[in-house]
C-alpha cells in the first residue's frame, strides 16, 4: 500500500466505480479502497436477507415464509436504468455489459384521481387509455409528434417555439394541453420530480421526453432495464474493469486520515500505512466536513407475496405518483422488482417507495404508495440525507460525490460522474475515452 497513485478512490459506490473505471482505461494507476466487506456502499444490494433485517434493526430475523436467505439481493437505492440513457452508453463502451444480464421492466403506470394507469407505451395503447379523453388525446398525439420530429439544430422544426427562451408551460398551452395531461408528460415521460421545469426553457424537457420515447422504442414494454441479482451487480462490474487495467481494490479498508499537505491532498491514512495521490475521489460519508445536506430522502423496502394491484400481474414496474396528485410538492415514486430478477425468494416481491422528505413526518408523506402496495409483509424504513461537495474540489484535489437523490433512474447520477470528471481533469466528458483500447484484455477470454 506504500505507494504513490495518481488517484485513490475511497468507496465503492456506482459513482465512484465508474469514475475508477474511466480512469484506469486512461492509463491512471488508481487505488479503490472500502470501509465495508462489500461493494457498492450507499448503492449496494443486501444479501442474504438476515443481513437486511440486521441493518435494520430487526433482532428476530426473517420468518421462514421468506424463503432461503441466499435468495434475496435488496438493493438500498431503487433505481432503472433508462434503456437508452447515458448508463447504458456507459456500459456498453467500457464493455462492461459482458459481466451483466438485464431484463426489461415490464411496465410503467401513473397515479391519477386514486387509481394506477398504465403509461401507454404504443400509439395503439395511447389511443385506448383511459388517462385522457378522445379529444384531448389528438392534441396529446400532435404534441408527441412536434416532440419527435424536434431537432434543435434545424429551426425548421420549431414550428415558432424557441428551444432557449419558450417556456414549457407556454408550450403546453400552444397544444392547449390540459392539467392531467401536464402532469402525467411531466412526471411520468419526461421525470420531473417537482414542476419548478415549467418556467424553464422546453429545451431540457424535450430532450427528456425524446430520450423517454427513444428508450420505449428499443424495447417496447416500458423504457427501463434491470440488472439481473440487482443493482449491486453495476459497481462491481465497473470494478472489474478498472481491475483489468491494473487498479487495485481494498476492502474492509478503515479510514483513518485524509493527509493534506498545504490545503492540498497528498494521501490516505489506513492501519498505519500512508498511500500517496494526486487526487482523490470519494463519497460523502469519508469526508463530512466537505459536505453540506441539502435535503432527505425516504425510502421504504416493502416485501410482497404478490404482484400490485391493477399492474396485469406484472413480476416489474414503477408507478410514479405525481405531486399535484396528493398535494406534495416532489413526486412519490414506487419501483418493484421480484423472483423473476434473482433479487427474491421465489414468488416474492420487493417494492421500493421513495421520494424527497417534505416534513417533519415523513412516513406520512408515503402514505398514498403504500396503500397501493397493501398487504405488505415486512416493510424497511431508512431516511438518508441528501448531502452534496460544499467545493468543487479544484483547491484541495478531493472530488466529492453526491448522495443518490430520489429519482427511479440514473440519469443524475451519470451527470455527477460527468461533473467530477471534468472538474479533475479539465475537460469535458467524452464517452470515447471510456472505450476499451483494442487488445486490452488481459487474460479476459474473447466472448
Amino acid at each position: 500500500m506504500d505507494e504513490e497513485y495518481d488517484v485513490i478512490v475511497l468507496g465503492t459506490g456506482l459513482t465512484e466505480c465508474i469514475l475508477s473505471g474511466i480512469m484506469s482505461v486512461n492509463g491512471k494507476k488508481i487505488l479503490h479502497m472500502d470501509r465495508n466487506p462489500y461493494y457498492g456502499g450507499e448503492s449496494s444490494s443486501i444479501t442474504p436477507l438476515e443481513e437486511l433485517y440486521k441493518r435494520f434493526g430487526l433482532t428476530e430475523g426473517p420468518p421462514e415464509s421468506m424463503g432461503k436467505g441466499r435468495d434475496w439481493n435488496v438493493d438500498l437505492i431503487p433505481k432503472f436504468l433508462m434503456a437508452n440513457g447515458q448508463l447504458v452508453k456507459m456500459l456498453l463502451y467500457t464493455e462492461v455489459t459482458r459481466y451483466l444480464d438485464f431484463k426489461v421492466v415490464e411496465g410503467s403506470f401513473v397515479y391519477k384521481g386514486g387509481k394506477i394507469y398504465k403509461v401507454p407505451s404504443t400509439e395503439s395503447e395511447a389511443l385506448a387509455s383511459n388517462l385522457m379523453g378522445m379529444f384531448e388525446k389528438r392534441r396529446f398525439r400532435k404534441f408527441l409528434v412536434f416532440v419527435a420530429n424536434f431537432d434543435e439544430n434545424d429551426p425548421k422544426t420549431f414550428e415558432g417555439v424557441d428551444p432557449k427562451l419558450t417556456t414549457m408551460r407556454d408550450v403546453y398551452k400552444k397544444f392547449d394541453l390540459g392539467q392531467d395531461v401536464i402532469d402525467f408528460t411531466g412526471h411520468a415521460l419526461a421525470l420531473y420530480r417537482t414542476d419548478d421545469y415549467m418556467d424553464q426553457p422546453c429545451l431540457e424537457t424535450v430532450n427528456r421526453i425524446k430520450l423517454y420515447s427513444e428508450s420505449l422504442a428499443r424495447y417496447g414494454k416500458s423504457p427501463y432495464l434491470y440488472p439481473l441479482y440487482g443493482l449491486g451487480e453495476l459497481p462491481q462490474g465497473f470494478a472489474r474493469l478498472s481491475a483489468i487495467y491494473g487498479g487495485t481494490y481494498m476492502l474492509n479498508k478503515p479510514v483513518e486520515e485524509i493527509v493534506m499537505e498545504n490545503d492540498h491532498v497528498v494521501g490516505v491514512k489506513s492501519e498505519g500505512e500512508v498511500a500517496r495521490c494526486k487526487q482523490l475521489i470519494c463519497d460523502p460519508s469519508y469526508i463530512p466536513d466537505r459536505v453540506r445536506k441539502s435535503g432527505q430522502v425516504i425510502r421504504v423496502i416493502c416485501v410482497l407475496s404478490h404482484p400490485i394491484k391493477n399492474t396485469n400481474d406484472a413480476n416489474s414496474c414503477q408507478i410514479i405518483i405525481p405531486q399535484n396528485q396528493v398535494n406534495r410538492n416532489s413526486d412519490i415514486y414506487v419501483c418493484m422488482i421480484s423472483y423473476a430478477h434473482n433479487v427474491a425468494a421465489q414468488g416474492k416481491y420487493i417494492a421500493i417507495v421513495s421520494t424527497t422528505v417534505e416534513t417533519n413526518e415523513p412516513e406520512a408523506e408515503i402514505e398514498p404508495a403504500l396503500e397501493l402496495l397493501e398487504p405488505i409483509d415486512q416493510k424497511f424504513v431508512a431516511i438518508s440525507d441528501l448531502l452534496e461537495p460544499t467545493d468543487d474540489g479544484t483547491e484541495s484535489q478531493i472530488f466529492v460525490s453526491r448522495a443518490y437523490d430520489a429519482t427511479t433512474h440514473f440519469e443524475t447520477t451519470c451527470n455527477d460522474i460527468k461533473d467530477v470528471y471534468k472538474r479533475m481533469t479539465g475537460s469535458d466528458f467524452d464517452f470515447e475515452n471510456m472505450k476499451r483500447k483494442q487488445n486490452d484484455v488481459f487474460g479476459e477470454d474473447e466472448q
